[in-house]
């Protein structure tokens, strides 16, 4: 098992559990190794064996992490950041949430991916099925009874036919696309210079823009409650939740603008990172000296936020596939049985 295959819902639970340890009082090396015992997974085995093997050497949590090579460097980062201002039991807490809410938000997008695209390849299906091998016999029914179908249908018979010889071609084309995909997913470079190039196109684009600031705020939070100061957690969360050229944009402003004086609040507002009503509670919490709980609850408004913007373009993209699919399939059929009534009314 490699970092990348440390999925946000495993580091979500570990961090649970290794902050229970800690509030119980625990070693973590006895809690790794109770944890070792209950673990089933041969994976997640090789990654508490690796944490087990620095701290038995009574090495600290953050010295462990990094030694494994499992862990990503920012949950490494925060909980050197714990370790140092003494709120390691809180900084775990609220990575496990940190994670938890990631994992949420990438089920909310392959989710709003995945329905669309079934339905698509499904009306892609529907429509060459009734051209390929509907029509030809609606083709041969025509000539029977001496007569034509309609242009539009003999136009679509005719381009069902061209399909049927190119077919072994397509096919190939059809492979290739899904082998170079394929190799695009398992080469984290490719698939990384693939992600920032369609984050720089759509990044400030209406979903993708809620998404940036989700996590941004939840990266916000984590930093907040892990004792860091306004301008170190401002950057720790830039870095996390950039990777496009117009939240880079975002994000190097509210930088610029907590540097040259201005508050938090003021800051992430006018860079265009929260709302103004987010904005002013964060100001609020400011003032009574409730930043991070002003935070978190920014945080879950904005989770909130990306599930329902989700939620309302996938409502507006399944009906839309719906009906042009509805449309295509009845102008097929009814290019085709409209003449056929005609010939059969003359008939009788």
């Amino acid at each position: 098992m490699r970092q990348r295959d440390l999925a946000n819902s495993y580091l979500s639970a570990l961090c649970m559990e290794l902050s229970m340890l800690l509030e119980s009082g625990i070693a973590f090396s006895d809690g790794i190794l109770m944890l070792q015992d209950d673990e089933k997974d041969k994976g997640g085995k090789a990654v508490l064996q690796s944490l087990l093997a620095t701290l038995e050497k009574g090495e600290p949590l953050s010295a462990a992490l990094k030694e494994s090579a499992f862990f990503p460097r920012y949950m490494i980062s925060m909980v050197e950041i714990g370790e140092k201002t003494g709120r390691l039991a809180g900084t775990l807490k609220a990575l496990s949430e940190h994670y938890s809410r990631q994992e949420r938000l990438a089920i909310s997008i392959k989710s709003a991916v995945l329905y669309p695209a079934i339905l698509l390849v499904l009306m892609v299906a529907v429509v060459l099925v009734l051209i390929v091998q509907v029509l030809p016999i609606f083709n041969d029914v025509f000539t029977e009874l001496g007569s034509q179908m309609s242009p539009l249908a003999a136009s679509l018979v005719n381009f069902g036919g061209w399909l049927g010889n190119v077919s072994a071609v397509l096919a190939a084309i059809i492979g290739a696309i899904f082998v170079v995909a394929f190799i695009a997913w398992i080469v984290p470079s490719i698939r990384r210079a693939i992600s920032k190039s369609f984050s720089n196109m759509f990044g400030d684009k209406s979903v993708f823009a809620h998404i940036s600031s989700s996590r941004f705020t939840s990266a916000m939070t984590l930093a907040v409650t892990s004792g860091l100061d306004t301008d170190e957690a401002v950057t720790m969360a830039a870095a996390i939740s950039g990777g496009s050229k117009a939240v880079d944009k975002k994000n190097n402003k509210c930088i610029e603008m907590l540097r040259s004086g201005g508050t938090l609040a003021d800051a992430m507002r006018d860079s265009g990172i929260l709302s103004a009503r987010d904005s002013r509670m964060l100001s609020l919490g400011g003032r009574s000296g409730m930043v991070d709980s002003a935070m978190a609850e920014i945080a879950r408004r904005s989770e909130i936020r990306v599930q329902d913007e989700i939620d309302r373009v996938v409502g507006k993209i399944e009906p839309t596939l719906v009906v042009i699919t509805s449309a295509i399939v009845g102008v097929i059929l009814l290019s085709v049985m409209m003449p056929l009534m005609g010939i059969m009314t003359s008939i009788g």
